[in-house]
């Protein structure tokens, strides 16, 4: 089968990416939602040109939506249909077991006229996390949710033993409820880790995120 992913550079779209190539399935196309206003992707806050990098060493075609909070919906949307003409058939997600995401992604595909495919549905938290960690993904921590993980947790490479103090602080092993967001720079599906730096911290008041630029 060929799909699309819906890639946000983090740990969960990773594995589930993965699960599907080792499936035999082929990847056509990687969408990333793009936020216009702050010029980094939505919810990770991935600059352009590090996406661009990732798709480059992934060898999969990206495909951005650039868009406002009004029309996420509808961009990516487009996005989906843009993946239909390079042959998908269906668009792969990374949730696990959030009812409201998974009937929001069912919804985009439908009007894009794809199938809606979730590989980690229902699953554990914490096993699909020491699966990433296990297969040798290298997933850093790119934002948190400050009222439970403070910022010496950002940039971090998650381990064992930081998914064991992440749990201690009263988080989601797999911050699956947004307490904290990765980017994968380095596993099983890249040829070599992507070069990157650290910068400084932002305080968005209700998260802190560490800049992530490449090199």
């Amino acid at each position: 089968m060929k799909f699309a992913m819906m890639y946000s550079c983090g740990k969960d779209s990773s594995l589930a990416l993965y699960r599907m190539i080792n499936e035999g399935h082929t990847p056509v196309a990687l969408i990333s939602a793009f936020n216009q206003e702050q010029g980094r992707s939505w919810f990770h806050g991935i600059p352009e040109e590090l996406l661009r990098s990732v798709s480059e060493s992934l060898g999969i075609p990206l495909i951005i939506c650039h868009c406002r909070p009004e029309d996420y919906n509808e961009a990516i949307e487009e996005g989906l249909r843009k993946a239909v003409q390079l042959g998908a058939e269906s668009c792969v997600f990374g949730d696990i077991d959030i009812e409201g995401h998974r009937e929001w992604n069912e919804q985009r595909c439908t009007h894009a006229g794809l199938t809606c495919v979730l590989p980690l549905w229902q699953e554990g938290r914490r096993a699909l996390t020491e699966e990433l960690i296990h297969a040798g993904f290298k997933a850093a921590i790119k934002i948190v949710q400050s009222d439970i993980l403070d910022d010496s947790f950002l940039g971090q490479t998650l381990t064992a033993d930081l998914v064991d103090r992440i749990e201690a602080a009263g988080a989601d092993p797999c911050g699956e409820n947004g307490e904290y967001h990765t980017f994968v720079y380095d596993g099983p599906l890249f040829p070599e880790p992507i070069p990157t730096k650290f910068g400084e911290i932002i305080d968005f008041k209700t998260h802190k995120a560490i800049d992530i630029q490449s090199m």
